[in-house]
C-alpha cells in the first residue's frame, strides 16, 4: 500500500488522566496547556481529557459561577494552544436561552470545531446532574482528518446503549468518552471499574470500533477517582490503559484495523435501520392503548 494511503489511515491519540482542581479554572488551565505540550511531543493527533476537565467534576449550585460560554478567553488560549491537534475537553458552559449545560468542547486550528452537551444527565445514586445542568437535544459526529469520523459521549451518555448505537449508525469510526467515574457513587454492588471495563470491551468489539476513555484520578470534593483511562482497538484488546495516577496514555489507531473488524462482524451493516426506525414509531403510537387493542 502506498506509504501516503497508509498515513492517512494512521491516528494517534492521547488520553489525559489528570487529578484536576476542584473548581479552579486557572489551575486547570494550565494543567491543560502542560498536557497539551507533553502530547504534542509524543506525535499526539488528537487528546481527549475527562468529563469537566476545566473545572473539576463540579456539580452543584457552584455549577453557575464556573458556567463560560464557548468564546470565552480561556477557551480560546487552548484553542491556540492546540493548534492543528483535535483536543477534546470538558467546561461547564453557559448555553443559549441562558441554560447551563456538562459539555465538551473540541478543539482544532484555533477554533472551537465541535461541541456535545451531555445528554443523560447523572441522577441516580450520589448524582445530581439533573437538578444543575440542561440536557443536551442532539447527538452529532464530526470529521476528525480527512479518514476517521468519532463520536462523542459523556460519561453516563455512554449508558444509553441506544446514544452509542445512534453514533455508530451517523458514521462514527472511532469513539471519545470523557468521564468522570469515582468509587462507590452509583450504590448497591455497582463496582465502577469493573463495570467500565465490561462496557467499553462490549463496544469496541461489537461495533468493530476503538475507543477511548479518559478519567480523573484523586480526590474532588469527598469522591476518589480511580483512573483507569485506556485506549482500545476495533477489537476490543487494550493498546493502552493507565493506573491510577496522573499519566499521559498514547497509542496508534488504524483504519485499515477498523475495516477488517467491521468486514468480520458487520454489527453496523445490519443495523436494520428500517425496522428500528417502524418499531420505535409503533411503541410511540402504542402509549397508552390497552395491549388487547393493540393491532398485531
Amino acid at each position: 500500500m502506498d506509504k501516503t494511503i497508509q498515513a492517512d489511515r494512521k491516528l494517534r491519540l492521547a488520553v489525559a488522566q489528570i487529578e484536576a482542581g476542584h473548581g479552579d479554572i486557572e489551575a486547570n488551565l494550565q494543567k491543560h496547556l502542560d498536557v497539551i505540550d507533553a502530547a504534542r511531543a509524543v506525535g499526539a493527533e488528537a487528546l481527549l481529557f475527562p468529563e469537566l476537565s476545566l473545572t473539576g467534576y463540579c456539580v452543584g449550585e457552584q455549577s453557575l459561577e464556573l458556567a463560560i460560554a464557548r468564546d470565552h478567553e480561556f477557551i480560546q488560549r487552548l484553542a491556540a494552544a492546540s493548534g492543528d491537534m483535535w483536543t477534546v475537553f470538558g467546561f461547564i458552559e453557559e448555553g443559549v436561552a441562558a441554560q447551563i449545560h456538562n459539555s465538551l468542547a473540541v478543539l482544532h486550528q484555533g477554533n472551537v470545531s465541535f461541541l456535545h452537551r451531555k445528554l443523560n444527565l447523572a441522577t441516580f445514586g450520589k448524582l445530581e446532574e439533573g437538578k444543575h445542568f440542561a440536557g443536551g437535544r442532539f447527538l452529532e459526529t464530526f470529521n476528525l482528518g480527512p479518514r476517521w469520523r468519532a463520536g462523542t459521549l459523556i460519561c453516563a451518555d455512554c449508558w444509553n446503549p441506544a446514544l452509542v448505537h445512534l453514533a455508530a449508525v451517523q458514521g462514527a469510526t472511532l469513539l471519545m468518552l470523557p468521564v468522570a467515574s469515582a468509587l462507590d457513587v452509583v450504590g448497591g454492588e455497582f463496582d465502577n471499574p469493573l463495570g467500565w471495563q465490561r462496557v467499553l470491551d462490549f463496544y469496541a468489539m461489537v461495533y468493530g470500533m476503538p475507543l477511548a476513555m479518559a478519567n480523573f484520578t484523586g480526590v474532588q470534593n469527598g469522591a476518589t477517582f480511580w483512573g483507569g483511562s485506556r485506549i482500545l482497538d476495533p477489537f476490543g484488546k487494550n493498546l493502552a490503559e493507565a493506573g491510577d495516577k496522573e499519566t499521559l496514555i498514547h497509542a496508534e489507531l488504524d483504519f485499515q484495523a477498523v475495516l477488517a473488524a467491521r468486514y468480520h462482524l458487520p454489527t453496523l451493516r445490519d443495523s436494520n435501520l428500517d425496522l428500528i426506525y417502524r418499531e420505535l414509531g409503533r411503541l410511540t403510537w402504542q402509549v397508552g392503548v390497552p395491549p388487547e387493542s393493540r393491532p398485531v
